[in-house]
């Protein structure tokens, strides 16, 4: 549902679902991306952190914009993007394949 709401924001599309599905994107991307990088605290931890990040991630994009002058939709949904993979790259590295025990220092 983000991915349609994101697609649908940098299409520039006509629906009604645009704007409900592009703000769920909005949140729910960094919200994951914080989620899946918090592993370790528990289930109610990792909800309040990443919806407290999330809002977090959000507002400095929109700051930012907002103080350099350059206020888009398009440059707000691209820019949360790569934030929110950025934040996720740690989890994608712990998972590739091809890591072994053996390609640790013990």
């Amino acid at each position: 549902m983000g991915g349609v709401g994101a697609l649908l924001a940098l299409i520039d599309s006509g629906s009604p679902l645009r704007g409900p599905f592009a703000l769920f994107f909005l949140f729910a991307a960094p919200a994951s991306a914080i989620a899946a990088v918090l592993r370790g605290l528990d289930p109610f931890g990792r909800v309040l952190t990443s919806v407290a990040g999330a809002v977090v991630v959000d507002m400095l994009v929109a700051q930012g914009m907002l103080a350099v002058h350059r206020w888009s939709v398009d440059g707000g949904i691209i820019t949360v993007a790569v934030i929110s993979g950025l934040i996720s790259l740690p989890v994608l590295m712990r998972h590739m394949p091809g890591r072994t025990t053996a390609d640790k220092v013990v």
